[in-house]
């Protein structure tokens, strides 16, 4: 239907599909979507070179950081790559360089911009980079959770545990609170520290992960952990569900990590004798059950560097890096397939692709500072104050 036709139906757009559409601002998400200035074409044959003689042209004063989910054609200029907390510290160890430039989503640079200088100047390619995980939670709705907890009579018994996958927002709120942050290599040590800090623990925004951690590695039972719905009245829980819940699980979760299925593990075990499947802990439980291996992104890296050549491997993770990982070991012999027979990258961290690498880079050396991503200094103060914790964590 065209723009005409539309108006003659007297048809407006509403807010959601002005948001996909790029014209609008979600106030309530993490993530914004204005992108100034006018893109290069995605066809033009020489982004490759006009990417690089803008990196040279800025030398020391950049820094580009490439989350592993990335795709190839921007990991190439990536000076660094890692997770989302490996970046952020290796940005912090970098005070002579004026831009940060983070290839990942909005939440990982509002970290970099937590841990850098008040001098350093972190710029996110595309604005509209978010996370649909960091986005179900949020300041509001965790704020009303608090109070539900409190005229359960057991805020004071909670301890907040926020993983790094979160708004800034929210990171406050868990310093605020008492809380840590976690990483999903160090969860089991953040929940050892906040079970010896209170009785519960309110654990955001994924629930599978939480639920993985409590149960696979703290050895609680599925009935120990309830699930708080901020969409429904009281979170969807009876006080007395709340009162004896050991962990109450923020109902949010990875968009790539919970496709995977039973049905997705059965499927590949029948497709590839011999496979050893190895998920990431964001997958939902029963995926976790029935997987060989279980870790954060730097464990499924490790993990295939150490694989005898002609083992076989099914990965539940982001396809850019499982595919990446394939390329790299394939010289060895070593099989590495995608859990899923569906194609899936993460739509929000391949929104930053060359044209706006590029842009940005071209901008910046140009002396035009662009999509800078900035905390609040109360936010940030609170923010850090729960990474600290998650630094002194033993």
């Amino acid at each position: 239907m065209t723009t005409a036709q539309t108006q003659e139906l007297d048809v407006q757009p509403s807010p959601l599909a002005l948001l996909l559409l790029g014209r609008e601002a979600d106030p309530r998400s993490e993530r914004g979507v204005e992108c100034p200035g006018d893109l290069p074409s995605p066809s033009d044959p020489d982004l490759v070179a006009r990417a690089r003689a803008a990196k040279e042209k800025l030398g020391d004063k950049v820094f580009v950081l490439g989350h592993h989910y990335q795709r190839d054609e921007v990991i190439q200029f990536a000076d660094v790559t890692g997770d989302s907390f490996k970046l952020a510290k290796d940005a912090a160890a970098r005070p002579e360089a004026e831009y940060i430039v983070f290839c990942g989503v909005h939440f990982m640079a509002e970290s970099a911009d937590i841990l850098t200088t008040d001098d350093q100047k972190v710029v996110l390619p595309d604005l509209a980079a978010g996370c649909s995980m960091a986005d179900m939670a949020t300041a509001e709705q965790v704020a009303e959770c608090w109070d539900v907890l409190t005229e359960a009579g057991i805020a004071e018994q909670v301890v907040p545990v926020s993983y790094m996958n979160s708004s800034a927002d929210i990171k406050a709120f868990t310093g605020k609170h008492g809380g840590t942050i976690c990483t999903s290599s160090n969860a089991e040590r953040a929940l050892d520290w906040a079970f010896e800090q209170g009785e519960k623990v309110l654990f955001l925004p994924d629930q599978h992960l939480g639920r993985n951690t409590a149960v696979r590695d703290l050895g609680m039972s599925l009935e120990d952990c309830v699930l708080y719905n901020p969409h429904k009245p009281n979170g969807g829980l009876t006080t007395e569900e709340l009162r004896a819940a050991k962990m109450i699980l923020w109902r949010g979760h990875c968009s790539v990590h919970g496709r995977f299925s039973l049905d997705s593990v059965n499927d590949v075990r029948e497709r590839i004798p011999g496979v050893n499947v190895l998920v990431h802990p964001e997958c939902r439980h029963e995926v976790v059950a029935a997987a060989d291996h279980v870790g954060s992104t730097e464990y499924i890296i490790k993990t295939l560097e150490a694989a005898p050549a002609g083992s076989k491997w099914a990965i539940g993770t982001e396809l850019n890096l499982v595919r990446r990982l394939a390329n790299r070991f394939a010289p060895e012999g070593k099989e590495i397939v995608f859990l899923d027979k569906t194609v899936c990258f993460c739509s929000t961290m391949n929104r930053i692709d060359l044209p706006h690498l590029v842009w940005a880079l071209e901008s910046l050396a140009e002396g035009t500072l662009v999509n800078r991503i900035e905390v609040d200094k109360e936010t940030e103060a609170f923010a850090k104050l729960a990474l600290e914790r998650m630094l002194a964590l033993p």
